[in-house]
């Protein structure tokens, strides 16, 4: 296939165009999108596409996914040796860029390994921002001992240890967030509330001391980089945004002062109501624990007031999912949940040119515009009027291509 492939004919649906723009044609180049025009574009040796108007738009990208956490209990982990548990993620990620992901933000467990058989196409997948080793103190979210368990958790054999890091204290976190920016982290993890799916810690419990939380952000701040939190409670967001926190995860039980106080601060909220849906409706089949589907109650029915809470502040609202083992399966179905309370643009806006800035690639990521990477996805109709478009596996996408390659398609070339 030649080096340049020309998508004629195409509707274009992005952040910038609220409305379908018709009539465009898109030329890609390498792993970049060249051109993009309301006339016909000359390229004589390209590898052409009529459209005939379907919709073409910015891949998309999950901004809270797990591909190393392939058990929906967590504490099965500890029984699963690394290398089997790398052979599922790859299963994984294939079928997340089958199902149009062309980014994904690991939120904790992928490191530079996977994220560079990726890159080197060893494993078909979405280009990956890893986070490494999640941190967690002792006894908090990322703390999956039983009770009974006296042993410090190593890492060093099973998947359990590979996803989270036990740390405590200023100079605990100081030399664990150094630890995962030295492997390759592209931004730090860390959990100051409880959380779902760890058996010990209350839901509403305050994690690390805002001495902790400010060192480990005093270290990514140094590497360029940012922070992500855990949080659910409105007092675990305000613990964490005032420390310099820049992404919080979930944030189900935000309150509107603390939203107020996230916008004016210029922090993100990546919410994950599938991750509540999914569990809630197969957890019984999955033998989700007890103490896992007890304070899955309490987040469940507050997930779409906190997006209402957050938007009317004016948070910037990214996309994400937080899956875990078998609900993965599930990834897309994020965007019909979002639709009770959110327009199908501000959706898709969530998931291709608000998470580019979360991730702070905005200038390559996230739209269907000349330079930007030439992540692109077909859609054989308008997911505009209709968001089921963007579900069933990918079934309505006609073209999927990440960085100008394509991964799939069902169009002929002419």
């Amino acid at each position: 296939m030649s080096d340049l492939i020309l998508l004629g004919n195409a509707t274009i649906v992005d952040a910038q165009n609220s409305e379908p723009r018709q009539g465009c044609h898109v030329l890609v180049e390498g792993d970049r999108i060249r051109e993009v025009a309301d006339t016909p574009i000359s390229a004589g040796n390209a590898t052409v596409f009529d459209l005939n108007g379907r919709v073409v738009m910015p891949g998309l990208i999950d901004a809270h996914a797990h591909v190393y956490l392939t058990e929906v209990d967590l504490t099965r982990l500890a029984g699963i040796p690394i290398s089997l548990i790398s052979a599922r993620a790859t299963v994984e990620l294939r079928e997340m860029l089958d199902r149009g992901f062309t980014t994904l933000r690991d939120a904790g467990g992928a490191d530079w390994g996977i994220r560079e058989a990726v890159e080197r196409n060893l494993a078909p997948g979405p280009r990956l921002f890893i986070s490494g080793r999640a941190l967690s103190q002792t006894g908090g979210h990322g703390d999956l001992r039983r009770r009974t368990d006296g042993f410090e958790p190593c890492g060093c054999s099973s998947a359990l240890g590979l996803t989270m890091c036990i740390a405590d204290g200023v100079e605990g976190v100081q030399k664990a967030a150094r630890e995962q920016l030295r492997q390759g982290a592209d931004q730090i993890k860390v959990m100051v509330s409880g959380g779902v799916s760890s058996p010990n810690d209350p839901l509403e419990s305050l994690q690390y001391t805002s001495e902790e939380v400010r060192a480990i952000v005093a270290e990514a701040t140094a590497w360029k980089t940012y922070v992500m939190a855990h949080a659910y409670t409105a007092e675990a967001i305000r613990h964490a945004v005032e420390a310099g926190v820049r992404s919080i995860e979930h944030g189900n039980l935000i309150d509107e002062p603390t939203a107020e106080m996230m916008a004016a601060s210029g922090a993100f909220m990546v919410p994950t109501l599938v991750a509540y849906e999914a569990m809630h409706r197969r957890g019984a089949e999955l033998d989700v624990p007890a103490s896992s589907m007890s304070k899955l109650r309490t987040v469940l029915g507050a997930g779409l007031r906190s997006i209402e809470i957050a938007k009317r502040a004016g948070v910037p609202l990214g996309f994400g999912t937080d899956l875990l083992g078998a609900l993965q399966v599930d990834q897309s179905r994020e965007f019909s949940i979002r639709r009770e309370v959110l327009s199908a643009h501000e959706i898709i806006t969530s998931a291709t040119a608000t998470n580019a800035r979360l991730l702070m690639r905005e200038h390559e990521l996230g739209l269907v515009a000349p330079g930007y990477l030439a992540d692109l996805l077909v859609v054989d109709g308008n997911p505009l009027e209709d968001l089921g478009l963007l579900q069933d596996q990918g079934a309505h996408l006609t073209l999927i291509m990440k960085a100008g390659t394509i991964h799939s398609t069902g169009l002929s070339a002419t």
